[in-house]
């Protein structure tokens, strides 16, 4: 009878005995765990086992089979406007001093309002149009509003927080014209209730009385002898001067822009709405009077009082030219901003 060792022209190998002394002989790698199969992978676990947990981790294969991707379980979406609208609406909403700003122009335009219907009530005639002491109110208001605009953009600068706006949205004049239409949609809306609720009022306490013998009010605002407002009237006293204080409010959000300083740019602002008056009373000599004049008519100041039918210059203008002219300026100033802002560092 022969082994498989004689078929094969082989004698079998004596055992070999273990050196005296030696350590022991290295056990194979698949006997060191009875537990642990070929390869490192558990007992019952295959490569493709492994391979199927990968992808289920997020890991695809690349293209053709070979490589591994990875795929985020988070989908990716396009940005525009709309984005930046809303990150600027939260920002503006959540500051305590949009609160603070937006209330005390409320209070001081109702407020101011309110106490000048009562003064006027005293009398039992008219010398002034019908809406006209809403005007006394807007321009303490307006100045809440400068300083509002002007925030909006230097506070982000002030305390570095632009880097992060930019690095969210690197887009600058996305994030600029974000800023710019929310700020102006919430003055004008804000400033709008506030100046219609004083007109509500001034036409509640002082209607229905004749005017005296030298008012100086329009002929169109006088019927059946007594003193009315005009459809006219109510709109510029309303959304008319709402328009024009959001106007302003957008020109300081500009200026903030080129600036990026607050108290420079609310200084600036403060210089333009009442600098012009302020040289005017000063131009008393004849040589002047023209320039006196001008600086008079074009005033920021003259444009929200012709609003409410009180022109300082003593004509019969309603405004509306000087709104257009302010929103022209706003323009401009909002164009430099923005081509300064592309331009510069942050």
């Amino acid at each position: 009878m022969t082994t498989p060792y004689q078929q094969h022209g082989a004698a079998p190998l004596p055992p070999q005995a273990p050196p005296q002394g030696g350590p022991p002989p290295a056990a194979p790698p698949h006997a060191q765990d009875p537990q642990q199969a070929p390869g490192g992978y558990a007992h019952g676990e295959h490569r493709s086992g492994h391979a199927q947990g990968g992808q289920q981790h997020g890991h695809q294969p690349g293209p053709g089979g070979h490589g591994m991707g990875y795929h985020s379980p988070m989908p990716v979406r396009r940005t525009h406007i709309g984005h930046a609208l809303a990150s600027e609406w939260t920002k503006i909403r959540t500051v305590r001093s949009t609160m603070w700003t937006l209330g005390i122009m409320f209070a001081l335009v109702v407020g101011i309002g309110l106490l000048t219907a009562v003064g006027l009530s005293g009398s039992d005639e008219t010398q002034t149009p019908l809406l006209s002491g809403g005007f006394f109110g807007l321009m303490l208001g307006q100045i809440c509003i400068i300083t509002l605009g002007v925030l909006v953009v230097t506070s982000e600068y002030g305390t570095g927080m632009i880097r992060t706006t930019l690095t969210a949205c690197p887009s600058r004049g996305r994030v600029f014209a974000a800023k710019a239409i929310i700020f102006f949609l919430l003055s004008f809306v804000m400033t709008t209730v506030a100046t219609g609720l004083t007109a509500l009022i001034n036409s509640s306490m002082l209607g229905g009385r004749p005017p005296s013998e030298f008012a100086a009010i329009p002929k169109e605002s006088i019927e059946a002898g007594k003193v009315i407002a005009t459809s006219s009237e109510w709109l510029g006293a309303t959304v008319g001067a709402g328009l024009y204080v959001a106007l302003l409010g957008l020109l300081s959000l500009a200026v903030g822009g080129i600036l990026r300083h607050s108290a420079g740019a609310i200084t600036a602002m403060l210089g333009v709405v009442l600098l012009p008056l302020l040289l005017a009373l000063f131009m008393s000599s004849e040589s002047l009077e023209d320039v006196r004049e001008a600086l008079v008519e074009y005033s920021p100041l003259n444009g929200l009082a012709s609003l409410y039918r009180i022109p300082m210059d003593g004509g019969n203008g309603t405004g509306w030219d000087l709104l257009w002219i302010l929103a022209g300026a706003t323009a401009a100033a909002l164009a430099a901003a923005f081509a300064l802002l592309e331009k510069r560092d942050v």
